[in-house]
């Protein structure tokens, strides 16, 4: 495809992600405008299904409303609450840390840019795009693994890995596209266009496919 193809693999992707369940992140945004649960709840998603992030979720606000609250329970108790989600040990560190990173550093308040983001314990940069789109309505370039792969499967760009990926698609894609991008492809990933075995008879992207690294 070609930056021309844009317009029409944008409604096209559209038109796939109104057929499947939303992800966990856009059911919290949805729930609350809350930054403070939309970044744990970013950080919990991480190598982890939706269906066990919602669960984890909803035991874990139950208890911890703000940052704060997480002085009151123990490495050990947080860990308890957000098992199974993936690296859950690594997480629960992470989030007794966050209360005293985001006093020290910021006022107690979640950023609401990149950088300051990332200086935050657990966030990488694709963590921090998304929360920068779902809990402030910012343009960033949300890019994970099904990002960086279909995008280089359709041509639209020629990357290695999901840093360089964002950084060519913040160069090739237009902004009105870049908070949908995400999850338009996400939807796509898990569904149809998958690492492994896609489903590539009938893709309503076929025609602007280069069905570059598509292994069967």
């Amino acid at each position: 495809m070609t930056p021309d193809d844009l317009p029409a693999v944008n409604r096209k992707l559209k038109a796939v992600y109104a057929t499947v369940d939303a992800p966990i992140i856009e059911l919290i945004r949805a729930q609350t405008h809350d930054p403070f649960r939309i970044l744990v709840a970013t950080l919990l998603s991480a190598r982890t299904k939706d269906g066990t992030t919602a669960v984890v979720c909803d035991r874990l606000f139950a208890k911890v409303q703000k940052a704060s609250d997480f002085r009151a329970l123990s490495e050990s108790e947080v860990a308890k609450l957000i098992f199974p989600v993936g690296f859950y040990r690594t997480k629960a560190k992470h989030l007794k840390q966050l209360p005293d990173v985001l006093d020290e550093r910021f006022g107690g308040e979640i950023p609401q840019n990149i950088d300051a983001l990332c200086e935050l314990p657990g966030v990488g940069r694709k963590t921090a795009n998304l929360v920068m789109i779902a809990a402030f309505d910012k343009h960033a370039m949300c890019v994970d693994t099904h990002v960086h792969r279909i995008s280089n499967r359709l041509g639209l760009i020629e990357t290695a890995n999901p840093t360089e990926s964002e950084m060519a698609l913040r160069e090739v894609l237009p902004k009105r596209y870049w908070k949908a991008w995400n999850r338009y492809l996400v939807a796509f990933g898990q569904t149809r266009c998958r690492p492994i075995g896609p489903k590539c008879e009938g893709c309503p992207l076929e025609s602007h496919c280069s069905k570059k690294n598509v292994k069967s």
